[in-house]
């Protein structure tokens, strides 16, 4: 789960963690009054998406100007005008697509007077099962850009669960930013903050872009985006709270009702398996003869009838979907139960598009049997490869 930049600096504030003061608002009337919370004379007006890139961002709307979706106003008239222009607007960066997201919610921050800015972000490292840290100086920009280019200015290491946190930790960091002095204590204290945020609220990812050292020698974190956990959302009802339904597709909203694993992708091929590593094998074979997959959909190895049913109907409740292949390898998860739920699904919502069905494993002949006496108009494929190439050439012949 993902939350706004302002609801991240709010959850950092409460571990101790240095930000600008600032005001969220959700209609243009309210920025007038915001921005007098601050003491000016210069203001931030930030639009809050789930997406990076927002100040190198363009709104599709010419009424919303070309100054990007975060900008520096000098007056309380300008933060009233540039609220007017953006909320409602759709803006498009390098993480939205080119579809953008609207922007219904600004963020109107005090200035802050800039003498340095630095990369830093923690994460779940899946290899070691370790929380570990990233650090560059070179804040404020693609740190992709940075790892491919000038690999040497990034900085990386684990916190042994064992231990925590510790001074050692801060002094590194202190060291990869070339930190010194009171500075360089205050990223010792920072960075025990920010694990300690990490650790206590489950996230997956904090990425702080940039961190700054103000004209005034104070570090504060200037932008902040979290994700977190889902399967830990349970510990945490006041972060589950924070969740911005309109910033997610409706059938991510519809799948996680079903506990389902479902990403809405760009492609016309939707496709339903058992096995995140399964699924993004299907993926790839569709791409590979030349298509592309509507959706990553994981249904997972204990799915009832009613579960695989809800999937089917996520699918087809895509208008981009032009074919669907389901593919599943029965292990825990039975054939004939897919099976069963995918003609239940069926006989629901109608078959508009080609269907290719491929089974193999647990009750693969009781699946088979039910497919093929269901009466509907579903093409078979005895392995992967003949799955893909089966609904490819469906598709392309219309």
């Amino acid at each position: 789960m993902n939350i706004h930049e302002y609801q991240a600096k709010a959850l950092l504030h409460e571990f101790g963690v240095p930000i600008s003061r600032g005001v969220a608002v959700l209609k243009a009337s309210d920025s007038e009054a915001a921005a007098k919370q601050l003491p000016g004379p210069i203001w931030v007006v930030k639009s809050q998406i789930h997406a990076g890139g927002r100040g190198k961002g363009k709104f599709k709307e010419a009424s919303a100007g070309d100054k990007g979706g975060v900008r520096i106003a000098k007056s309380v008239a300008e933060v009233n005008e540039f609220a007017k222009q953006m909320l409602g607007a759709t803006l498009v960066t390098i993480q939205t697509g080119a579809h953008g997201k609207q922007v219904n919610r600004l963020y109107i921050e005090e200035g802050s007077d800039i003498d340095k800015e630095f990369y830093l972000s923690i994460l779940v490292d899946r290899e070691s099962s370790k929380v570990s840290f990233v650090v560059s100086t070179e804040g404020g920009v693609n740190i992709e850009e940075v790892a491919h280019n000038n690999p040497e200015k990034i900085v990386t290491f684990s916190v042994d669960p064992a231990t925590g946190i510790m001074g050692h930790h801060g002094r590194t960091v202190a060291k990869a930013l070339k930190l010194s002095g009171d500075l360089a204590k205050q990223a010792e204290k920072l960075v025990a903050q920010l694990y300690n945020a990490f650790t206590a609220k489950d996230m997956a990812m904090l990425e702080i872009n940039p961190l700054v050292v103000t004209k005034q020698g104070q570090l504060r974190v200037l932008d902040a985006k979290v994700s977190f956990d889902d399967n830990a959302m349970y510990r945490h009802p006041e972060v589950a709270a924070l969740r911005d339904e309109t910033e997610e597709d409706a059938k991510e909203i519809e799948a996680s009702k079903y506990d389902l694993n479902y990403v809405a992708l760009d492609g016309t091929i939707g496709c339903m398996v058992n096995g995140a590593g399964l699924a993004m094998a299907t993926m790839d074979i569709i791409k590979l003869y030349g298509m592309e997959p509507a959706n990553f959909l994981d249904v997972g190895g204990g799915a009832s009838v009613e579960k695989v049913a809800a999937a089917f109907k996520i699918i087809t409740a895509d208008p981009n979907v032009k074919g669907i292949l389901v593919n599943i390898f029965g292990g825990i998860m039975k054939c004939d139960i897919i099976a069963e739920g995918v003609v239940a699904a069926v006989k629901q919502v109608g078959l508009q598009v080609p269907l290719v069905v491929r089974l193999e494993g647990t009750n693969v002949e009781a699946g088979k049997k039910i497919i093929s006496q269901s009466g509907l108009n579903v093409v078979s494929a005895d392995n992967l490869d003949d799955a893909a190439q089966k609904i490819v050439k469906a598709v392309k012949g219309g």
